[in-house]
């Protein structure tokens, strides 16, 4: 399932054979946003649903809260940019922090100075990790790193896998949760087992934090205590806090200043972040203390999306996983995903209710599964199980 869920501008069409030009994959995609936006009932709000002009008078109103907008720009990362990585080391734990403009680049810079100094390029990781899946393979093309995998399973290594992993490997990424299994975390206890075997084989533990804010309830611990099992962590802004973009790493203050090295050496020391930076600070202050809630009410949708599906006779289906360990998860259904988009977009039209959005061929399972992601923050929690039901038992009609 492709991380970034946008259709190219600069495809080709043709024409139909009536004789009418196809919508363009540009058109396709404003379409589909114009409906979701114009929505009345929603699981939950997405960053791309709003008009430029909603996101920086939005910007503009929100930011006065968390930083001085009378202070100059920042310029090569001081000023609001600064305030960010101060921020996000203190809500982690950690002692110093570097603000990137993408995660992708965040994990490069973090590996290949873990690589360095461990004198071990390789890293042991999940075949479903981000970098593995979305990133084009560029830890060995740009990077010089090489993956290898302890487990394919659909869950993280266990302790007994990395313990008996056949290579050795100088840094251990675990991606918190891993997104492409379905949102899945371990257990707390699994999770300390995990980071203790990676120390007896002396190797670092490096985590791919994009989505370790919404972890805290799943755990039953504070992040800095989550994050403190790592040698470093990165964190995103945009994927769950609601910003445009960025991420940051967080580590010791050796780490860290020889990241902002390579960071530069990357191409990612901007001459200025601040909208990026200014949204990260707004979702620490409003989105953080919020996703608790999200994923209390992630469990009660899951379940009444299960009960709905049930009750209207579809013949097979999967809510995964169950309960959900995060506020996000997946719905598997056997139909293919042009029929399954086809009905969200409908439901959407129709009745005002936007239930599910983007479907995809299920890539672990047999043809003819389709899976979609089903995120709940702050609209979904106005959903009864009542409503869930009732939208699920609209949307399987629009099957028929």
């Amino acid at each position: 399932m492709p991380e970034t869920q946008w259709n190219s501008p600069s495809e080709s069409t043709a024409d139909t054979p009536g004789g009418a030009p196809e919508e363009t994959p540009e058109q396709t995609l404003r379409h589909r946003l114009a409906v979701f936006r114009g929505a009345k009932r929603t699981l939950a709000e997405h960053g791309v649903d709003h008009t430029l002009a909603e996101r920086l008078t939005a910007l503009l109103a929100d930011g006065a809260e968390v930083y001085d907008l009378d202070e100059f720009t920042d310029i090569y990362g001081n000023g609001a940019v600064t305030e960010l990585e101060r921020r996000t080391a203190e809500e982690l734990g950690f002692p110093a922090a570097a603000f990137f403009p993408t995660g992708t680049m965040a994990q490069q810079v973090a590996l290949r100075c873990w690589a360095a100094r461990t004198g071990n390029p390789t890293v042991a990781l999940h075949p479903l990790a981000h970098p593995e899946v979305h990133e084009r393979q560029a830890f060995s093309q740009v990077s010089g790193l090489r993956p290898v995998h302890p487990t394919d399973e659909p869950r993280l290594p266990t302790a007994e896998e990395v313990l008996g992993f056949e290579e050795q490997f100088g840094t251990l990424m675990l991606e918190l949760p891993l997104r492409d299994a379905g949102f899945v975390l371990p257990t707390w206890d699994e999770l300390v087992a995990v980071v203790e075997a990676a120390r007896e084989r002396d190797a670092v533990v490096h985590f791919d934090g994009a989505r370790i804010w919404e972890t805290t309830a799943h755990f039953g611990r504070p992040l800095p205590e989550i994050a403190g099992l790592a040698d470093s962590v990165y964190v995103s802004f945009y994927k769950t806090m609601g910003g445009l973009s960025g991420a940051v790493l967080v580590g010791s203050e050796s780490l860290i200043a020889e990241a902002r090295t390579w960071r530069h050496r990357y191409g990612g020391q901007l001459f200025q972040q601040f909208p990026a930076a200014l949204a990260g600070l707004i979702g620490l202050r409003k989105e953080l203390p919020e996703l608790p809630s999200y994923v209390a009410h992630a469990k009660v949708v899951a379940a009444a999306m299960k009960e709905g599906l049930a009750e209207a006779g579809v013949p097979w289906f999967r809510v995964h996983p169950e309960p959900p360990h995060t506020h996000q998860f997946q719905v598997w259904l056997p139909y293919d995903a042009e029929v399954l988009n086809a009905a969200s977009l409908r439901q959407a039209q129709e009745s005002g209710v936007c239930l599910f959005r983007r479907w995809f061929p299920n890539p672990s399972g047999p043809a003819g599964l389709a899976v979609t992601e089903v995120t709940v923050n702050a609209p979904g929690l106005a959903w009864s199980a009542g409503d869930v039901r009732a939208a699920v038992a609209e949307f399987v009609r629009l099957l028929s």
